[in-house]
């Protein structure tokens, strides 16, 4: 990927919110966010999907069926969830999708992943060798779509100000974000690397790989101090309140 796969600039950043989710182990309720960002060149690039749509039509039905009660709850999951709807919010419709990132394969973020075919996907080379996007647990029952992929196996600029970081660990293939909005300044959209900052002290413990999610965090965190940046995390509870979401943005 020589070539830069956007024209503008970040211009607007906003949160999509794609439901709750109550994890039974220490009973904290995070937020499954995705992001929109509109560049100054009028693209759009939309940063994950959620849970998957069935999720939205029956989360008890699919939690069930996906043995999710396992692990957590799903408190919030409706139509109005989806990421088609969140773009609405935004009036934006999705023959207007740019771009779509998919930071990793979890059940949380994959449920845009058959989705917006007319756009190419960017996703990172380790988790696109899958036989089988990770899903959750031993449960993996999507398949890869047919559509245009974009590899990722090491950090990359996307546009300008726009930068993709290769940051395994939580994940073989989990992306952050890195760019730069002309009032907010710079931004790091860390996703599942740093999902709240109790992890970097906690050293990612039940990781996919910790050694490596603590590098990555330790990394992120060098970055975020070095630029200045503001730093969203991919699930922190205290977080979530305050950030702004559809139809409101950073700019």
């Amino acid at each position: 990927m020589n070539e830069h796969l956007l024209k503008g600039r970040p211009a607007a950043l906003t949160i999509l919110d794609f439901g709750l989710f109550r994890v039974h182990s220490t009973g904290r309720i995070i937020g499954i966010c995705g992001y929109l960002i509109r560049t100054d060149a009028d693209e759009y690039v939309l940063i994950d999907g959620g849970f998957p749509e069935k999720y939205t039509v029956d989360f008890s039905a699919a939690s069930q069926e996906d043995r999710l009660y396992e692990f957590g709850e799903v408190l919030v999951c409706g139509p109005e969830n989806t990421a088609t709807a969140q773009l609405a919010r935004c009036g934006i419709t999705p023959e207007q999708i740019s771009l779509l990132i998919l930071t990793h394969t979890h059940i949380d973020h994959i449920g845009a992943i058959a989705d917006f075919l007319h756009a190419p996907m960017v996703v990172a080379a380790a988790e696109r060798a899958l036989p089988k996007p990770l899903y959750w647990g031993g449960v993996q029952p999507i398949d890869w779509p047919d559509r245009t992929y974009h590899l990722v196996d090491a950090d990359m600029t996307l546009g300008p100000d726009f930068d993709l970081m290769l940051v395994p660990g939580h994940a073989p293939g989990q992306l952050a974000m890195l760019l730069r909005l002309p009032q907010t300044g710079p931004v790091i959209l860390t996703s599942d690397a740093i999902s709240r900052p109790a992890e970097l002290d906690e050293v990612f413990a039940g990781s996919w790989d910790e050694p490596a999610a603590v590098a990555s965090g330790d990394r992120l965190m060098r970055c975020s101090a070095e630029k200045g940046a503001f730093v969203i995390y991919g699930h922190c509870p205290r977080q979530w309140p305050d950030l702004r979401k559809a139809p409101f943005f950073y700019a």
